[in-house]
């Protein structure tokens, strides 16, 4: 399977953090792995000072997809990453944040995981990466490119 991931990161070493995240990564993946360039940008859903760098992964992996989102836990965790969230349930500033953007052309609704990532047509973060790390791919619900959804994203930015 391939994975679609998105690493973030807005407070300390930002550029080492994606680093050792992807590194992580890469020895969690059973193929190859490719990563995109540093997307920057403003924090989405909360207020904060710090921008964002994030990355794109492709990795391949035998993993089922629930045991993959734990083992991404298990490297948050180990890179030092603490919530995500506060108590109010409101996004905060993070060390390392790994999402699960899409699994080739899977879908997928739990508790859990949702794959394709809810925010997908919503963060030109994710959008942006996933062009130069998968230009051929094609959303399954709503049957768009990443490059199409960016073109709609950024024509209601207007």
């Amino acid at each position: 399977m391939n994975y679609y991931l998105n690493i973030g990161s807005n407070i300390g070493d930002r550029r080492d953090n994606l680093y050792r995240a992807v590194v992580a990564l890469a020895a969690a993946g059973t193929g190859g792995c490719a990563v995109s360039s540093i997307v920057e940008s403003e924090p989405w859903g909360f207020e904060s000072d710090n921008r964002f760098m994030n990355v794109g992964v492709c990795l391949a992996s035998d993993l089922e997809p629930q045991l993959m989102l734990d083992r991404i836990h298990e490297i948050e965790t180990r890179l030092g990453s603490r919530a995500h969230r506060d108590e109010q349930g409101g996004y905060i500033d993070r060390l390392v944040d790994i999402d699960i953007v899409a699994i080739d052309d899977m879908v997928i609704d739990t508790p859990t995981l949702c794959v394709p990532h809810p925010h997908l047509p919503e963060r030109d973060f994710f959008l942006k990466p996933m062009i130069q790390l998968a230009p051929d791919w094609i959303h399954p619900v709503t049957g768009l490119s990443a490059s199409q959804m960016l073109e709609r994203l950024q024509s209601q930015a207007l």
